[in-house]
């Protein structure tokens, strides 16, 4: 099972290319979007990393799969820059699953 990492920026493809993960950088939603479903369809892969930034230009389509699939497990993660609030995101994921506003 491996892993990939759709990246907004270099820095964070670097560091996980360094960690063993391999990745791509990736800047606008139809790039994004179809790396997403070549990666989906791929038995090989077993969970894909995204910044922040790529989770929130395809964030319908990422929270569909998160709540629909059941593999590759999608995680998001914070760029170099820290920007995004993933506290906020998980609670939206939460509350759209189970119907209920946290």
């Amino acid at each position: 099972m491996k892993a990939f990492c759709i990246s907004d920026n270099t820095d964070t493809q670097t560091g996980m290319r360094l960690a063993g993960i391999e990745g791509g950088v990736y800047h606008e939603r139809e790039a994004i979007l179809k790396k997403l479903d070549e990666l989906i369809h791929d038995p090989e892969i077993a969970v894909i990393l995204m910044t922040t930034k790529c989770v929130e230009l395809t964030g319908d389509v990422v929270s569909d799969y998160k709540l629909n699939l059941p593999r590759p497990l999608i995680v998001e993660i914070p760029d170099r820059h820290g920007s995004g609030n993933i506290g906020a995101t998980i609670d939206s994921y939460i509350s759209e699953a189970i119907g209920i506003k946290l």
